[in-house]
């Protein structure tokens, strides 16, 4: 059997028709196949790989820290020179309000750990969160994703869960004082990048505080400057009780995050005590490369072209077959007439050699969330693929 078909018969399978490109190299802003065949990355493992796939820094501290020592035990038992030195340095770039930082896996355990700290912490239940949201697929994160077709084979699903529309007043009037958190996406990337409207948002944080309810951002896909901002919250001035990361955190190392206040944090060391446990989360291979990725980030200043980016994206891709484009830095989606149309210029533009995706709920749209590091030549090479696809 060739490796086609034993990936077929061996790895689990998630929908009938993989992509199934054989990768075998992965560099800077692009994939290569084991034809030898390039491919621009406009996706980058989805908003994963924000400084490049490979970044010599992050190479070389994966190497260094495999060189002393990988896992050793259980998450917060040992003191682990890679994990405290990473959270001081997201800490050192967050409101003073998120001091703790608990290492996990994934973006879905962060979403896991960050309901069972709301519980904990206001001793509630109910979880507000929205239509057409994206948290991950565990049971928890499951229950408050926001589409019925991906719930409804497995139910029955977390209890006391409410979904609302993303900018509806509906969703504010709901918060309460059985409300133990609201979660949302601070721009919802699933459904096809959609922004928040400040006035709601104003709203939502002040109607969290008045009930005690925790308010979490999931900042899994727009953090670490995919937005323009080193956070999504930023453009907003609206600052979450906890916030969620993942994805770009390790620097393309499995690695997911749940932030707080200390106090808040506090409540998972007793009654029970190991409140919330992991046995690889935080591994300090995972995060010695997602602090090497963020010190990259930061000091070559790569957030600050990102809008500049962006716009150019959106000035190069202009034909009659897109309907809209929607965008936050470099985070986009472009509108076409239907989900077939999406489907049949992928492949297309696979063809071409310029790789790129769809979106969970927005699948009449193509992804575009390229590395960061992506240049102006690089843009306008996909922009005309992409045009020449249309």
């Amino acid at each position: 059997m060739n490796i086609r078909q034993l990936f077929q018969q061996h790895m689990a399978q998630t929908s009938p028709e993989p992509l199934g490109l054989n990768i075998v190299y992965a560099n800077g802003n692009y994939l290569q196949d084991a034809d030898g065949t390039k491919y621009l990355d406009l996706i980058g493992g989805i908003s994963v790989c924000n400084v490049g796939h490979r970044h010599p820094e992050v190479v070389a501290a994966i190497k260094n820290q495999a060189d002393k020592y990988l896992h050793v035990m259980v998450y917060g038992e040992l003191i682990q020179t890679p994990q405290v030195a990473y959270a001081e340095l997201l800490t050192r770039h967050l409101p003073q309000n998120l001091d703790c930082v608990y290492f996990t896996n994934s973006g879905a355990e962060a979403v896991e750990g960050a309901l069972k700290l709301a519980r904990r912490v206001t001793g509630r239940t109910d979880v507000i969160a929205c239509n057409k949201s994206y948290h991950g697929s565990t049971l928890g994160a499951l229950s408050i994703m926001g589409d019925e077709y991906w719930r409804n084979a497995y139910r029955p699903l977390l209890p006391g869960v409410w979904h609302y529309d993303y900018n509806s007043d509906e969703l504010i009037d709901a918060i309460n004082e059985q409300t133990a958190c609201v979660i949302i996406e601070t721009i919802q990337a699933e459904a096809g990048v959609i922004t928040p409207k400040q006035e709601w948002l104003d709203k939502l944080r002040q109607k969290c505080t008045e009930t005690g309810a925790l308010l979490i951002f999931d900042e899994i896909q727009c953090g670490f400057g995919r937005t323009g901002k080193l956070w999504g919250f930023e453009h907003y001035n609206v600052i979450p009780d906890i916030l969620l990361l993942g994805k770009a955190l390790g620097g393309g190392m499995p690695l997911g995050a749940f932030i707080s206040s200390h106090e808040n944090m506090q409540t998972l060391t007793n009654n029970p005590v190991l409140g919330h446990i992991t046995t690889f989360g935080g591994h300090p291979v995972s995060c010695a490369a997602g602090m090497a990725a963020m010190q990259v980030l930061l000091r070559e200043g790569m957030v600050n072209g990102v809008e500049e980016k962006g716009n150019l994206f959106r000035q190069q891709i202009v034909h009659s077959s897109i309907k809209s484009v929607r965008s936050k830095g470099l985070l986009m989606a472009i509108e076409l007439e239907s989900s077939e149309k999406v489907l049949e210029v992928i492949k297309t533009c696979i063809e071409h050699k310029v790789f790129s995706d769809w979106f969970l709920f927005a699948p009449e749209c193509i992804r575009i969330a390229p590395p960061l590091t992506i240049t102006e030549e690089e843009i306008k090479k996909a922009a005309n693929v992409l045009l020449q696809c249309l």
